[in-house]
């Protein structure tokens, strides 16, 4: 499956628009997690345990983005984008989003 974050795929024709397609997870912290996050944003620095569910659930919407997709019958997602949405003290909403399409490759 391709992927664009672009409206059009370089040395590819669209040749049908299939529509929109998405993939969406919500992802929460364990209590000791979020013991530790809260400790280390009192004296600053990285996040590492947040960024670490950060690429974990970004990686799981793009998946369930690409098997929505192949769904469809799609070759490639075009204009891909992610919205995230904070969940309070419950998690992190992720959607990866974008629009499914057949493609060939130019000669």
């Amino acid at each position: 499956m391709l992927i664009s974050t672009m409206n059009d795929l370089p040395g590819y024709e669209v040749t049908e628009v299939v529509g929109e397609v998405f993939g969406l997870t919500v992802r929460s912290r364990h209590l000791g997690s979020q013991i530790g996050a809260g400790l280390k944003a009192m004296l600053g620095g990285e996040l590492k345990g947040m960024t670490k569910m950060l690429e974990e659930t970004r990686v799981e919407a793009q998946t369930r983005l690409v098997e929505a997709a192949r769904d469809l019958g799609a070759d490639a997602v075009l204009a891909m984008r992610f919205d995230a949405n904070d969940l309070g003290d419950m998690g992190q909403e992720m959607c990866a989003y974008g629009t499914a399409v057949k493609v060939r490759k130019l000669p």
